[in-house]
């Protein structure tokens, strides 16, 4: 029975009782740590001191203390009451502990946490179940210390705007209304002017077209004849061709036909309209100089085709038989020019309606949002100024200072950004004005531009080779350093010594375990041997007791027997205590050893403490060499 009981498998982290051996000495057992929950532990201290509760790095408070904290702490920051005060309850008892562990459990439902924790849980410290509590609640906290910090930024931002303006709003504002009066002015200088007025007694007008012509000519501008007639006209035309005339001389006919219905058209509409009063038609010296100044570029343009026409009509002038026809060719293609720039101005002016319509709508947006948005900060402003009350003032007026000097930056780079966009604009309106006025037929230009383009086809494969070459010696390198990172580092190789020593004192905790559980066999099992030859021997002496007794010769001889018995316990006695100093010397002389022994680990200690100290001297004497060397 005593042998079957002496090898029963203890539970792994279980201390024994307290055992002694033969002698009366206690047995000192060592025990095991679960190494899993340690490694949750540390990840768990990690989370916290990561998240800003610094409180985890004190090593005199056990590790309830530092996780339960931690995780009050957490819950504190996401804005949640508990009833926890632990600055002044460290070490608690068990009571305490679970009491708190209940308030803590309880708060966790309602701040939606995904992981079940129970309160024995935390009271046990079962860090595996928990770490992902404490890592939930070190995110949420943190997404709530952003989002308060969004706010206070907000908040800030509008208390400054209250009672301040930065430079750029007063620039902007100034600008603003310089802006305003400029546009105001120029629209009532190009505002148009009625020359004419169609009299009462007029004949009514029936097409639209007519209507049309008669708007137009009311203030001042000749609309040309319309295809549609000038098809039908072509149509019955080509109807009542002569066939004896050359084609040259029945297009001439048409156009003069054409011109001639159109100047009739004209005159009609003209001869119902009366002059408006002279105050209305009549230009100023002032508005003269208005309209000089703000369209100098477009006089000079109109200067420059009015000599090119100039011209043009002195050459057509010299031929006198067809003198109608071309000057009738020449008011067609003037007014085909006009009718080009004017579709031109129209497309222009429709991008740019389309843009600043675009940016209508962004505008919009922006406002809406900007709306919502200040609602919801007049929603907590209330809340923003209690804080705003307990808070420092030099703190608020540092950060004030801070508000404005990112919002005069952000003004800044927004205006180096327009300004580059439209100076950039600029610049490509001058390449293509270059371009075009440079012409398509300048040799010379297309000559440098395909010597560029070789030159950045040559410049492109280059890169291209160049490119391959580099990502070959980036394959290169990455398995060069796949290759080093193969061979553990010093770090490593500590890390690897340490776990090894770990490991070999659990093995020499376990050797030293099992060889007591033997020694204690063997020395119960002797004791039974010698147990059970002494109730043997008392056995015999009791069965021949009587038969001794019954004669003398058999008295004397029992008891010759009996002082055999004593003499040869007595000799057992003397060995037994001679193996026993024996064992002692030799416990001695073991001890002895063990201590020299102690000494030499603790020099080899000191000496690779050195050693190691030493190379970290040396590697920063080679760095230094290194950087002096490259500089």
């Amino acid at each position: 029975m005593a042998a079957t009981s002496m090898f029963q498998r203890l539970r792994t982290g279980s201390k024994l009782g307290a055992q002694y051996d033969q002698e009366g000495n206690l047995i000192q057992v060592e025990t095991r740590e679960d190494e899993e929950q340690n490694v949750k532990l540390a990840e768990i201290l990690e989370l916290l001191v990561a998240a800003g509760y610094f409180r985890a790095r004190i090593k005199g408070l056990s590790p309830f203390d530092k996780v339960v904290g931690g995780m009050t702490w957490c819950i504190t920051t996401c804005n949640f009451d508990i009833d926890v005060d632990l600055l002044f309850q460290e070490n608690s008892t068990i009571g305490q502990k679970i009491a708190l562990t209940e308030k803590i459990v309880s708060v966790l439902p309602k701040m939606k946490c995904p992981h079940r924790l129970e309160p024995h849980q935390i009271q046990g410290l079962d860090f595996i179940h928990i770490f992902p509590v404490v890592q939930w609640l070190v995110k949420r906290a943190i997404e709530t210390r952003e989002e308060m910090g969004d706010y206070i930024r907000a908040y800030s931002v509008s208390q400054f705007q209250k009672t301040h303006s930065i430079p750029e709003d007063n620039d902007f504002m100034q600008r603003k209304e310089k802006a305003i009066k400029t546009v105001m002015d120029v629209s009532e200088v190009y505002k148009p002017l009625r020359k004419y007025k169609r009299q009462v007694d007029a004949e009514e007008l029936v097409d639209e077209e007519s209507r049309v012509h008669s708007t137009l000519l009311e203030y001042g501008r000749r609309y040309g004849f319309s295809r549609q007639a000038k098809q039908d006209k072509a149509e019955d035309k080509k109807a009542f061709v002569t066939p004896g005339l050359p084609p040259g001389m029945s297009e001439v006919s048409e156009e003069e036909d054409l011109q001639a219905a159109e100047e009739l058209r004209i005159k009609t509409l003209m001869t119902g309209m009366a002059v408006m009063a002279t105050e209305e038609g009549k230009l100023t010296a002032s508005t003269v100089g208005q309209i000089v100044g703000l369209q100098s570029e477009e006089i000079k343009q109109i200067a420059s085709e009015y000599a090119e026409k100039q011209s043009e009509r002195s050459a057509e002038d010299r031929p006198e038989r067809f003198g109608a026809a071309q000057q009738h060719r020449r008011l067609v293609a003037s007014l085909n020019k006009q009718i080009a720039q004017k579709s031109k101005q129209v497309e222009e002016l429709q991008a740019k309606h389309l843009e600043v319509q675009s940016e209508y709508e962004e505008a919009k947006s922006k406002l809406m949002e900007a709306v919502n948005f200040t609602e919801k900060l007049h929603k907590e402003l209330s809340a923003l100024e209690e804080l705003e009350c307990h808070a420092d003032s030099s703190v608020l007026q540092k950060l004030r200072a801070l508000v404005a000097m990112n919002e005069n930056l952000k003004n800044q780079e927004q205006e180096f950004r327009t300004h580059c966009r439209e100076e950039m604009t600029r610049l490509q309106q001058s390449i293509e004005n270059l371009k075009i006025e440079s012409g398509d037929d300048d040799g010379e230009q297309k000559e440098r531009n395909q010597l560029i383009d070789k030159q950045y086809n040559t410049d492109r494969e280059k890169l291209q080779k160049i490119r391959l070459l580099l990502a070959r010696r980036n394959r290169e390198i990455a398995i060069l350093q796949r290759k080093i990172d193969e061979v553990p580092s010093r770090a490593e190789l500590t890390q690897y010594q340490k776990r090894f020593i770990e490991l070999y004192g659990q093995v020499a905790a376990t050797h030293k375990e099992t060889k007591q559980f033997f020694t204690l066999y063997n020395t119960l099992d002797d004791k039974k041997v010698f147990l059970e030859k002494e109730v043997n021997l008392l056995n015999s002496i009791h069965d021949n007791f009587l038969q001794a007794m019954a004669s003398s010769g058999a008295r004397e001889q029992f008891l010759r027997q009996m002082e055999q018995i004593v003499e040869g316990i007595k000799q057992n006695r003397i060995k037994m205590e001679k193996k026993k100093q024996e064992n002692k010397m030799r416990r001695d002389q073991l001890n002895d050893e063990y201590l020299e022994l102690l000494e030499k680990q603790r020099l080899y200690f000191k000496t690779v403490k050195d050693f190691k100290e030493e190379c970290r001297k040396n590697e920063m004497l080679l760095s230094k060499l290194r950087a002096k060397g490259a500089s």
